[in-house]
């Protein structure tokens, strides 16, 4: 399925360009917002890697990769939202999700905004039973944005990620198609 585009009143998720490379290292570059991600602050060539790499995994067959871009309606990218089929047994029916959103875009309900697009895109357009997130167990702004997407917290992963700082674990939310109430806009 390409190109993908899912939009809600003050979002669009789309697809990544080599022209976003400078709009996504002012997320991925700020340690504010990778405090709580599974890296460093990223620099310039890693985020150009990073576009490229998405951008490949667009094309794909089967694609399983969704990594897209979050533009509010001005075209502003303000956030990054991926959604990825879980690969593994061929029964398996699941898909992780992960964003993040640029600092000064914090507390306006943007990132519950593109989780609800993601959680859209996978129940209705990819048909998948069960998403699920992980996140640091500091970041409680992530576990709100889950929580009020309906997404249930199930437990944590116990040393889950090796950081520069040493092991951390992460705390997993997950949704079931069936608990998925769409939103009516």
């Amino acid at each position: 399925m390409y190109p993908v585009t899912v939009t809600s009143p003050r979002l669009t998720l789309r697809e990544f360009t080599a022209a976003d490379v400078d709009a996504l290292l002012a997320i991925y570059g700020d340690p504010q917002v990778a405090e709580h991600m599974s890296f460093e602050p990223r620099s310039r060539e890693q985020v150009e890697r990073t576009i490229a790499s998405v951008t490949a995994a667009a094309q794909a067959e089967p694609r399983t990769d969704y990594s897209l871009a979050g533009v509010q309606p001005d075209g502003e990218l303000v956030a990054f939202a991926r959604i990825a089929i879980d690969a593994g047994h061929p029964l398996q029916n699941s898909a992780q999700i992960g964003f993040a959103l640029r600092a000064d875009r914090w507390c306006q309900g943007l990132g519950s905004e593109a989780v609800r697009l993601l959680l859209r895109l996978g129940f209705e357009q990819l048909g998948v039973y069960r998403i699920w997130g992980a996140r640091s167990p500091l970041n409680e702004a992530s576990a709100h944005v889950m929580a009020k997407a309906g997404m249930v917290e199930e437990g944590v992963i116990r040393g889950h990620l090796k950081l520069a700082s040493g092991w951390r674990d992460s705390i997993v939310h997950s949704i079931l198609a069936p608990e998925w109430d769409p939103p009516t806009t």
